[in-house]
């Protein structure tokens, strides 16, 4: 297969590219085509590597409103209405929901998936399901499973039995949720275990860490400690770190060296993060946006994530990982025309990093040929028009095409 005139990553020149057995053969200008191989003319549209989530709940998608509708709008609230949903659960549900969330993402170009499963239940249900399900939808999406403990790991009975046994049953990552655990010795203790449990098994690290408004939580600190001291750096990522926003520059002045020496990764959610704090404010009013620019120009990886779709957390979403990457731009004050051009990176090669994804993600000859193909000429325009993903390829195959509508405005 022969893809003619691609804007590869906002290069100015156009590329054709070449895919041959499910890889990219060649990239060059103005490639012949050989006898008998198919054509497609991509019109100088903006082409990159498929996109990728780093942080969504898929057992808790599609089911905002069931039983209850989080109607405060709150963290803690979405916890109380998740906690009644899972006396719900059961395999086919998850799956069900699982199947349509990824589909969802696939039409959105979304080819990796990174899923926290809340482990806080003695039956582990959601984990089982997905664990069986992510094979079945490997054609669509690689998905990894974070054994995410919602409830705490010392905070719930036989917390840490449940994250072992979760481990045991082969997810890629172990989680943890310091900032929810009763006591702040707990946080610290939850993730001493976490780390080791990851560390012993050869598992990545995914933190849902200081999401909260309180400046005086302190979990990113541990968490980058032990991944210095026990060898783990770029295998753990922390997700949301939202008291960074409110740290005192003094103190942020002091972390980041830590943060750098680290090697940690970050993921930020500004859909979510906007909409859950500040909930306490007043006025002025946080948006709990941890410090994406600061760390970005620090030179540390931070990814962007939906975390929720139509769940008790998130009454929205689409899978489209656009939408994160517009509000965030937004609320973290990255607007500089360089800055929005190379922002898609949030989401593809920066995502790549925290999924560990390695050098066989991304647009080179001989890697996998996996890619998207946007309806703009640059990534600035796609995202000041919303423009759709018309074509997704996973591994050499067309796995989703989008047309996009024809507009007529009456004289």
């Amino acid at each position: 297969m022969l893809y003619k005139n691609a804007r590869i990553e906002n290069a100015e020149e156009t590329r054709d590219i070449r895919v041959r057995n499910g890889c990219f053969e060649e990239i060059a200008p103005e490639l012949s085509p050989r006898e008998g191989e198919e054509t497609e003319d991509l019109g100088g549209r903006l082409v990159l590597p498929p996109f990728v989530e780093p942080h969504i709940h898929l057992d808790a998608t599609l089911t905002a409103g069931d039983p209850v509708w989080n109607m405060s709008g709150t963290l803690f609230e979405g916890i109380e209405c998740w906690a009644k949903r899972k006396d719900k659960l059961n395999a086919e549900d998850v799956k069900d929901r699982v199947r349509r969330a990824v589909r969802l993402y696939a039409g959105n170009g979304v080819q990796y998936i990174r899923t926290h499963v809340d482990v806080t239940d003695p039956s582990l249900t959601a984990l089982k399901a997905i664990l069986e399900v992510r094979e079945e939808l490997r054609t669509l999406a690689d998905i990894q499973v974070v054994a995410f403990p919602q409830e705490g790991i010392l905070s719930f009975p036989n917390g840490k039995e449940l994250m072992e046994e979760a481990v045991r049953l082969g997810v890629d990552a172990v989680g943890a949720i310091p900032h929810f655990e009763f006591t702040r010795e707990y946080g610290v203790e939850s993730l001493n275990f976490a780390c080791e449990l990851a560390a012993k098994n050869g598992l990545l690290m995914d933190v849902h860490c200081d999401e909260t408004d309180d400046d005086q939580s302190r979990g990113l600190e541990t968490l980058a400690t032990r991944a210095l001291e026990l060898g783990l750096k770029d295998k753990v990522t922390a997700s949301h770190t939202c008291a960074m926003h409110s740290y005192s520059n003094a103190y942020v002045l002091k972390l980041m060296r830590l943060l750098k020496m680290s090697g940690i990764n970050f993921v930020a959610n500004p859909l979510v993060n906007t909409h859950l704090e500040g909930r306490a404010d007043t006025y002025p009013k946080r948006r709990g946006v941890t410090r994406v620019k600061e760390l970005t120009e620090a030179g540390i990886n931070v990814a962007f994530g939906n975390d929720d779709l139509f769940d008790p957390w998130y009454p929205m979403g689409c899978g489209s990982m656009r939408d994160t990457v517009y509000l965030g731009l937004h609320a973290v004050q990255m607007m500089g025309y360089g800055e929005i051009m190379n922002s898609y990176r949030f989401v593809t090669e920066n995502a790549a990093k925290v999924l560990h994804l390695g050098e066989t993600y991304g647009i080179r000859e001989g890697n996998p040929a996996s890619f998207v193909v946007m309806d703009a000429g640059n990534y600035h325009e796609a995202l000041s028009n919303n423009a759709p993903v018309v074509l997704s390829v996973r591994k050499g195959k067309a796995i989703a095409r989008t047309k996009p509508a024809v507009r007529e405005i009456a004289e």
